[in-house]
């Protein structure tokens, strides 16, 4: 087996580590402070290609594989999760289902904005009362002429005020349960469609995270993404793949955080010597790399998986639940080996702490996570 990355991989790491070190850096406690949406990054962002990473070239895409995006998420991640949790949203949820499902006058429309940063996509699933359990939209879309009527609430909405368009999930026949459900494309400035407050959030403040309102909103047929009925099989099928990009986000995340204890390791001194020398430090700093290096060979593979045209449901539930429970366990830890320093901002690990927590909650919980590993495995 061949682990090695190609030589255009090893680029498209590089330009990510350097536009993260460059651009995402300078900036980034304050912007977490302030809850402030990182608007000219992502603008940057779509300028190289990051945007619309795996979309094909005649869309405006960059056309690269799924490894590549993976690469991109966890240098991001590293320096600002903020950032890179919009770039997720809009590649693998946003970008690959309109590519996948939509028709030709979707992705004519919508692509060419979304994959340059022109335009930034949203995805709409979770409702106040189905966070995780898709089939139980409360949020419908009714039939009415050559439009529907859509209705309802979505919430914990990713780049909810900064998108401009909007996949929003939603029910058209109540008594299909899930068979009923469609996607929808519903773009910003609709009449009756309303952007609810700012959330406060733990962590990854940066992006902007908001409920949505539609209230009589006309959503023309055309909007609709694939036959009657899709709506379910459209949100599970893109999920799956942005497991892969969460994954990859807390890999990020845990990769950054023990670079940072690394690094803080070899400078602090205790009893006469850098810490690092210390058994309790570098048995740390031990665990930390095997757990991460593992995290990463399940996320790598969660993304062959899906290049080389295998179900990647098992592997990228694998990678999402391992990586989340690495990148929350090394961010602690980093924080403990910062001692006190690690408490406050200016060392990064707190807020890298903070941003970990998400990783475990968002593109299903950990629990979930365990229900499709485990429907997985005892089915063979």
């Amino acid at each position: 087996m061949d682990f090695s990355l190609s030589e255009e991989h090893l680029m498209i790491q590089q330009a990510a580590k350097d536009f993260a070190e460059t651009e995402l850096l300078p900036g980034v406690i304050e912007r977490d402070e302030a809850q402030e949406f990182p608007a000219e990054q992502v603008k940057k962002m779509g300028e190289l290609g990051f945007m619309g990473m795996m979309v094909n070239e005649k869309y405006g895409g960059s056309g690269m594989d799924t490894l590549s995006y993976v690469l991109v998420m966890e240098e991001l991640s590293k320096i600002d999760a903020s950032a890179s949790v919009v770039v997720s949203v809009n590649n693998s949820l946003v970008c690959w289902g309109l590519e996948t499902y939509g028709t030709e006058a979707q992705k004519e429309k919508y692509l060419s904005r979304l994959t340059t940063g022109e335009a930034i996509g949203a995805f709409c699933l979770s409702e106040p009362e189905a966070g995780s359990d898709a089939t139980s939209q409360k949020t419908t879309a009714l039939e009415n002429g050559d439009h529907y009527i859509l209705n309802g609430t979505k919430n914990w909405i990713t780049n909810g005020n900064s998108a401009e368009v909007y996949l929003v999930i939603a029910q058209t026949h109540i008594d299909k349960g899930h068979k009923g459900i469609n996607a929808f494309i519903v773009e910003k400035g609709m009449d009756g469609f309303e952007i609810g407050p700012k959330e406060n959030k733990l962590g990854i403040r940066g992006s902007d995270t908001h409920s949505l309102i539609f209230n009589d909103v006309k959503v023309p047929k055309e909007n609709r993404i694939g036959e009657d009925g899709f709506g379910f099989k459209f949100a599970m099928k893109t999920l799956a793949g942005g497991r892969i990009g969460i994954a990859a986000q807390a890999l990020g995340i845990a990769a950054g955080a023990y670079e940072l204890a690394k690094k803080y390791s070899k400078e602090r001194k205790a009893f006469g010597t850098e810490i690092s020398n210390h058994q309790a430090i570098a048995f740390k700093l031990a665990d930390m790399h095997t757990k991460i290096e593992a995290a990463r060979h399940l996320v790598y593979k969660s993304a062959w998986d899906k290049d080389n045209g295998n179900n990647y449901d098992l592997s990228g539930a694998m990678a999402k639940l391992y990586a989340s429970e690495v990148a929350m366990e090394t961010a602690v830890e980093a924080v403990q080996v910062h001692g006190g320093n690690g408490f406050v901002k200016d060392y990064h690990v707190e807020r890298l702490m903070r941003d970990a927590k998400i990783t475990q909650i968002y593109e299903g919980t950990s629990e979930i996570q365990k229900i499709v590993i485990s429907r997985s495995v005892l089915r063979d």
